[in-house]
């Protein structure tokens, strides 16, 4: 198997929000300087083995809140019949598109549909292999188009995978109370009790920590956006402290030694 174990030895560092003192950030340095890079498209296997080509698209977006779903249709509106294989499905008789044809109810809870592909159900927004303009995500596609990142363009749950960013509020000794923010690895554990019977799984695999660079740097404008420039700046000097003193247990054991 080339996904190693979910329990192993991090290290962590922690440090206040510099732009709000009642505010800790908590950040999992062994992952944040790990080789793990995104290869969709590139040996990346599905997390289901019904559906490998859609990669971890299979089960649709859930909006963070109304402002992700704002800012994702908006973009959607500039989806045209190149970037976009299903938009001739889901297009008005005026040529624009309606949110009702691209977006589902689940458990109450809104996110783009699933639709029935060729080799297995994915997100209306992925585009087949044998697609003219592009496999992959249409959103993705079109942030190339725009030369924009596609942090802009994305769900909030697609750009941040396979980064997690959780909140809590501790309270002190003193009665005092600070939120915490953890940054660190969305591994199956994320999903809920059913992430452990996805069929594949890149955060934790062997196969997908190929990186060039550590993911702090790979993943930098997805991290800024998460912590804002000023916390940002403040990792990258500590996982670049980490690099060069980690001890074999702070490594993670899916990177190559």
């Amino acid at each position: 198997m080339p996904e190693v174990d979910l329990v192993f030895p991090r290290a962590y560092i922690e440090f206040v929000d510099p732009e709000d003192g009642d505010q800790i950030y908590k950040c999992d340095l062994t992952w944040l300087t790990s080789n793990w890079t995104c290869i969709f498209g590139n040996g990346c296997q599905g997390i289901y083995d019904t559906s490998p080509d859609a990669g971890c698209c299979t089960l649709g977006a859930h909006f963070s809140d109304a402002d992700d779903e704002k800012r994702v249709a908006a973009w959607v509106d500039k989806l045209d019949d190149s970037l976009w294989e299903r938009r001739p499905e889901v297009a008005t008789k005026k040529g624009t598109v309606s949110r009702k044809k691209w977006i589902e109810l689940e458990d109450g809870e809104r996110k783009t549909r699933v639709v029935k592909g060729k080799t297995g159900p994915a997100c209306i927004f992925h585009n087949s292999r044998d697609f003219e303009g592009g496999y992959g995500c249409a959103l993705h596609a079109l942030a190339l188009r725009e030369g924009v990142h596609f942090v802009e363009t994305k769900p909030d749950v697609c750009w941040q995978l396979p980064i997690r960013r959780t909140f809590r509020t501790i309270k002190r000794q003193d009665e005092t109370e600070y939120t915490e923010v953890t940054i660190g690895e969305y591994d199956r554990r994320g999903w809920g009790p059913g992430g452990h019977d996805l069929d594949w799984y890149c955060s934790g695999n062997t196969e997908a920590h190929v990186g060039a660079e550590p993911v702090y740097l790979s993943n930098a404008n997805e991290l800024i956006a998460l912590m804002g420039q000023a916390s940002y700046d403040l990792l990258a000097s500590a996982c670049e402290k980490h690099l060069r003193s980690r001890s074999q247990l702070a490594l993670h054991p899916a990177s190559p030694k």
